[in-house]
């Protein structure tokens, strides 16, 4: 079976949390639990620019939705991600889908 891993391109994020209920409404997880979760950093101001960012961060409990990647669908959070900045890739093809989409990428691998 092929790892997959999450690219997350976080210029996009709009920090609608979509991801986050999405992750808790399909691996049922309550309280503190997370797979994904939305940060928030600034407002700051860098150079005389303010900035204001959402990043989406998964945790441990994320396995990039394993079952739903076997049935040919989409992680939930990459599903539902409103801004579309969210995909699923194979981990033989992590080096080239973040050169595609250059910095402000990050990468998470269950």
């Amino acid at each position: 079976m092929t790892e997959y891993a999450l690219i997350i391109d976080y210029r996009y994020c709009t920090g609608c949390h979509a991801c986050e209920v999405a992750c808790r409404k399909e691996k049922g997880f309550t309280g503190e639990e997370y797979g994904i979760r939305v940060t928030e950093q600034g407002p700051i101001k860098l150079r005389g620019k303010w900035m204001y960012d959402f990043v989406p961060i998964p945790s441990s409990l994320c396995d990039a939705c394993a079952d739903r990647i076997e049935q040919g669908r989409k992680p939930a959070c990459v599903h539902h991600c409103l801004a579309a900045c969210m995909s699923a890739v194979p981990v033989d093809d992590i080096s080239s889908a973040m050169a595609e989409l250059g910095e402000k990428t990050v990468c998470f691998i269950p």
